[in-house]
């Protein structure tokens, strides 16, 4: 008895000063020195970056530092997880928490890096709640348990190259975020505030899908077929369109770019290329 009362007592403990002690912790990792060696692998690996003005760079710098401190990373089929692959992840992941103070990854446990592409068999459910087997090789995955899944190399390329609207890191942690209230839809709660964000996203994946918006000359198209599958996969192919290449989002659809703005309150049209 003596023990389930001690039990009690820690367990209360923490939730009355857990918050208060981690808010406390994040204050005094923002207010550190971001280390010389981690600004060496933001501008040799996520050039994207270095086209944040000023402040957003100070906000992602910060943001990295708490997530570092707080997210585990497991090196998986015998990858030794490095500070360089730590601040290459966090670089690109932080980019969908800037300019949102209360934003976080609210159910992220650990980051699983693995050497490349791996391998995924099982059992999975579809958006209708059909079950199915699966065997696939991925780049990423976001699972809803709180586990993102990284092949580093995926991360490194999509990283290099910071106006393809390719990035896996991004990708799987939109995921994150849109799977903060069960399975992935489409729909981040946060986003579901906002009185358009349903209209404007079926209306925008149905006309995509069937082909009903024209492109101008020399336009090529931002979503492909994966992209189109299924809303929740829309909706993180999106995020990497959106912050790799806003200005294109914004001219092809300017209502869809019109939401992410507003999600992410961050004009990423006007980032200097």
């Amino acid at each position: 008895m003596v023990w389930v009362l001690a039990l009690a007592a820690v367990l209360v403990a923490y939730w009355a000063w857990g918050p208060r002690w981690r808010a406390g912790r994040r204050a005094r990792l923002n207010q550190a020195p971001f280390p010389s060696e981690w600004r060496v692998h933001v501008r040799q690996h996520v050039p994207l970056v270095a086209r944040l003005p000023a402040d957003l760079q100070q906000q992602l710098r910060q943001r990295m530092q708490v997530f570092i401190a707080e997210v585990p990373f497991i090196g998986c089929q015998g990858l030794e997880v490095t500070d360089e692959m730590r601040v290459v992840v966090a670089a690109q992941a932080c980019l969908l928490l800037l300019n949102r103070p209360q934003a976080e990854f609210v159910d992220l446990r650990q980051v699983l890096l693995y050497p490349g592409p791996f391998r995924v068999r099982g059992e999975a459910v579809d958006a209708a709640g059909l079950h199915y087997a699966r065997n696939d090789v991925l780049s990423g995955e976001s699972w809803v348990q709180g586990q993102v899944i990284l092949s580093w190399p995926d991360c490194l390329e999509g990283a290099a190259v910071a106006d393809d609207g390719i990035n896996v890191v991004i990708h799987e942690f939109a995921h994150q975020l849109d799977q903060e209230s069960g399975h992935a839809n489409g729909a981040p709660p946060d986003a579901l505030r906002q009185r358009r964000w349903s209209p404007v996203w079926s209306a925008a994946f149905e006309g995509i899908r069937r082909g009903f918006y024209d492109l101008a000359e020399g336009q090529q198209p931002l979503f492909d077929d994966y992209a189109l599958s299924e809303p929740a996969e829309f909706f993180a192919s999106a995020c990497e369109v959106f912050f790799e290449r806003g200005g294109d989002l914004q001219a092809q659809h300017p209502q869809l770019y019109a939401q992410l703005h507003t999600f992410f309150r961050t004009d990423t049209a006007a980032w200097a290329g």
